[in-house]
């Protein structure tokens, strides 16, 4: 069923209001995906904070118009999932994921800080570790050199009380 032309700005000021608050978005063309193999996309997109939309290119465009995401207009082309995360590896990592355990889903493009990405870069940007596990890696970097001054200092002490005893 078409849109009429309110419908259509509903549309296109929604897909704004995503991209306006998104750092990354990706394209990926669904072609002979099943509507059950979709329905699990969506909801592990939905899991994970992605925002995930089968758009007409042209709503799209006009969506992206004057933004970062700009730059993959041109690749608009045919029938595309577009996926858009607030979450810099998000919706690289859901449209990967799905793409590997299906061959005819296959990503076209994404956009990151105002790049265009084609599919290896889709690929290496979802290779990189969620903002939550960098954190608790740093976190463990900065631990480990107090908890390992906290080991030296109780075993001197230990020493020290065990020469005082004998």
């Amino acid at each position: 069923m078409s849109l009429n032309l309110d419908g259509k700005k509903e549309v296109v000021s929604e897909i704004a209001a995503q991209v306006s608050k998104a750092q990354t978005m990706v394209l990926a063309e669904y072609r002979g995906t099943s509507v059950a193999q979709l329905t699990k996309l969506r909801s592990d997109a939905r899991a994970k904070g992605v925002y995930m939309r089968v758009l007409k290119n042209t709503l799209a465009r006009r969506a992206v118009a004057g933004t970062p995401f700009e730059v993959v207009a041109d690749k608009m082309v045919g029938p595309l999932i577009y996926s858009f995360s607030v979450d810099a590896v998000a919706a690289a990592k859901v449209v990967s994921d799905f793409a590997k355990g299906n061959e005819k889903f296959a990503i076209t493009a994404g956009a990151y800080g105002g790049k265009i990405l084609d599919k290896a870069g889709v690929q290496t940007l979802a290779n990189i570790p969620s903002k939550e596990v960098l954190l608790s890696q740093l976190l463990g970097l900065m631990k480990s050199p107090v908890s390992g001054l906290a080991r030296v200092i109780s075993a001197l002490a230990a020493k020290k009380s065990d020469g005082v005893a004998a």
